[in-house]
C-alpha cells in the first residue's frame, strides 16, 4: 500500500539530503518526493509517497522523527485528500500530427508550452491516473523527453496540517 506523508521540516540547507539519505540508508524506497516552502518561509513541506505495510510506515516515521529538522509528520492516506502531479512531455510532432496532438491536449486539459519545428512540449496536471493516461496517449507520437513532479497532496475540507497539529476548524 502506498502512504502519503506530509512532512513539515525546517527550511534549511541540507534537509532534503538528510531525509533522502535516511531512506537510502534504511533501504526504504521513495515512490515520489515533492518539496517546497510553505506560507511560512522558515518551514518547508515535503510530500513523500512511500510504499509498504504498517511496519514499514512505522519505521519510516520513527526514523524521520529522529532528524532534528523534521517538525511534524502526518500520514494523510487514511483521510480524504486532493492530490496532483505535473508532467511536461516533449513529443515528436510533424506538422501533419499537430492537430491530433492538440486534440489530445484538449481532452486532458493540457497546455502546449513550446512548439518547435518538429517537437511540442505539453504540460498537464492531475492525479496519477490522469497523468498516466496522458502519457500513454502521447506515446505513439514518440516521447522525446518526459519530466514528472512528485505528488503533492492536501487534506480536503476543514482539515489542515500545521506545525502544531492536524486541526479542524469549526
Amino acid at each position: 500500500m502506498k502512504h502519503i506523508l506530509a512532512v513539515l521540516v525546517e527550511n534549511n540547507p541540507g534537509v532534503l539530503a538528510r531525509v533522502a539519505g535516511l531512506f537510502s540508508r534504511r533501504g526504504f524506497n521513495i515512490d515520489s518526493l515533492a518539496v517546497g516552502r510553505t506560507d511560512d518561509p522558515e518551514i518547508s513541506r515535503m510530500t513523500i509517497v512511500v510504499e509498504g505495510d504498517a511496519r514499514v510506515l512505522e519505521q519510516v516515521t520513527k526514523q524521520l522523527h529522529k532528524l532534528v529538522d523534521v517538525i511534524k509528520i502526518s500520514d494523510i492516506t487514511a483521510d480524504q485528500f486532493v492530490d496532483r502531479e505535473l508532467v511536461m512531455i516533449k513529443v515528436a510532432a510533424e506538422p501533419a500530427q499537430r492537430g491530433e496532438i492538440m486534440q489530445i491536449a484538449d481532452v486532458f486539459r493540457a497546455r502546449i508550452v513550446d512548439l518547435g519545428l518538429k517537437t511540442m512540449i505539453l504540460e498537464c496536471t492531475g492525479n496519477e491516473g490522469k497523468i498516466n493516461a496522458f502519457e500513454e496517449s502521447l506515446r505513439p507520437y514518440g516521447i522525446k523527453e518526459l519530466v514528472r513532479t512528485g505528488k503533492v497532496a492536501m487534506l480536503r475540507g476543514q482539515k489542515f496540517t500545521t506545525i502544531n497539529n492536524q486541526r479542524e476548524e469549526d
